[in-house]
């Protein structure tokens, strides 16, 4: 229970003891264990008795119904508690990296002063406006649902009494459409394929062919092959380079493929791309590059998707496959698009499409590459004309239209 007591007659101590007078006016102090016997004892002052009555009565009450909000748990600084939440969170290591990017760069040297509880909701719209400055509004608005989640995490600790996020509003993000101009043709993947590094010819295939992302096909193994299907194990790690090669690469953690973990197999044209052992069968097991040893320098390091982008743009320039500025005129990811809007293009349902390219909902595959559906709006035309009017020719006008 919390006692409501006065140091002056009570704690020899204090400057004021003893106090003989009835009303003394000096201050009224509330002792209370937040945590209740286990916890640490507190101690908070008041002008009047009164005050200090109904503190302690709303603490009893608090503890009773495990709403009571320890405003000492909340002194600790937005930087310290966002490097402690970041540090106990289980997400992939790209996840983690452009988290902890954020953090540093951004909300550290903005809020990071400032404790976990101090923060204010106009704080994080000054924020908001000012990151804007810098980032593009998708990733604005993915970065923000983690600053939420830290804010929503010590409210759930009782370190605060709300998420200052809530209702902030974030810069709306441009349509997620895949440009058309964004996607090559097959001819200027040949292109490509036969510019660049041999070491690299495999991955552009992959991707191209069987709709691999550049973490999966950097790290495809000949030990992935099923028949006519890839099993999808691992992903390169970003530090592959930096790691010894036999630790470079982690369990895949995309869904579903990462937990069905399979994938087309590439054509005729890839598999001949494939690492062979001396009697010209493919390797047993192991990643592809092992057998490119000569050609990385005698490193025998995994690449990574940072590797592979210079090699990429390097081949595309070698192509003439650039934009009016003398920059490339695709990226990798340019070529997960070619197998999206090939396979749709050919009468592949979107679901499947979803699937082989491992998005985690279908809704992400409409909202990229639905607008690639041959014929959609022709179908949706036709069936609602005979829905709402059967039998009935369209005019000129609605021929039109």
């Amino acid at each position: 229970m919390a006692t409501v007591y006065q140091r002056c007659k009570s704690d020899k101590r204090s400057v004021n003891y003893p106090c003989t007078k009835t009303r003394c006016g000096h201050d009224w102090t509330v002792r209370y264990r937040p945590g209740g016997r286990t916890g640490g004892q507190r101690e908070q002052s008041f002008e009047k008795k009164s005050l200090a009555e109904a503190f302690a009565t709303k603490v009893e009450n608090d503890k009773n119904e495990g709403t009571y909000l320890d405003l000492k748990r909340g002194e600790i600084t937005v930087r310290a508690y966002a490097e402690d939440w970041l540090s106990r969170q289980v997400i992939g290591e790209s996840t983690h990296s452009n988290y902890e990017s954020f953090i540093r760069l951004y909300l550290v040297p903005q809020l990071g002063t400032k404790t976990i509880a101090g923060v204010r909701r106009k704080n994080v719209e000054a924020f908001v406006a000012s990151v804007r400055k810098e980032l593009a509004a998708s990733t604005i608005c993915d970065r923000m649902k983690m600053v939420s989640n830290i804010f929503r995490t010590a409210v759930k600790e009782k370190r605060r009494p709300d998420d200052p996020t809530e209702g902030v509003k974030f810069p709306r993000p441009g349509t997620k459409e895949v440009d058309e101009d964004e996607i090559p043709t097959l001819d200027e993947v040949e292109l490509i394929a036969k510019q660049i590094s041999p070491r690299y010819k495999l991955t552009v295939y992959l991707q191209a062919a069987a709709g691999l992302r550049i973490s999966e096909a950097l790290a495809f193994a000949t030990d992935c092959r099923r028949g006519d299907f890839i099993r999808i194990r691992r992903q390169v790690s970003a530090k592959a380079n930096r790691e010894d090669s036999g630790h470079a690469s982690s369990r895949s953690s995309t869904a579903p493929r990462g937990s069905t973990g399979t994938s087309l197999c590439p054509p005729s044209s890839a598999r001949r791309s494939i690492p062979t052992c001396k009697s010209g069968e493919p390797c047993a097991s192991g990643p592809w590059w092992c057998s490119s040893r000569r050609e990385s320098g005698g490193k025998g390091t995994m690449p990574t998707a940072t590797t592979y982008a210079y090699h990429f743009r390097k081949a595309l320039k070698e192509a003439g496959l650039t934009a009016a500025d003398g920059k490339p005129k695709y990226t990798p990811h340019c070529l997960r698009h070619f197998f999206a809007s090939t396979a749709l293009a050919n009468g592949i349902p979107i679901h499947e499409v979803s699937h082989w390219l491992g998005h985690r909902s279908i809704k992400t595959t409409v909202d990229v590459y639905g607008h690639l559906v041959p014929g959609a709006w022709s179908r949706c035309r036709e069936i609602m004309q005979g829905a709402l009017r059967p039998g009935c020719p369209q005019s000129p006008s609605d021929q039109r239209d």
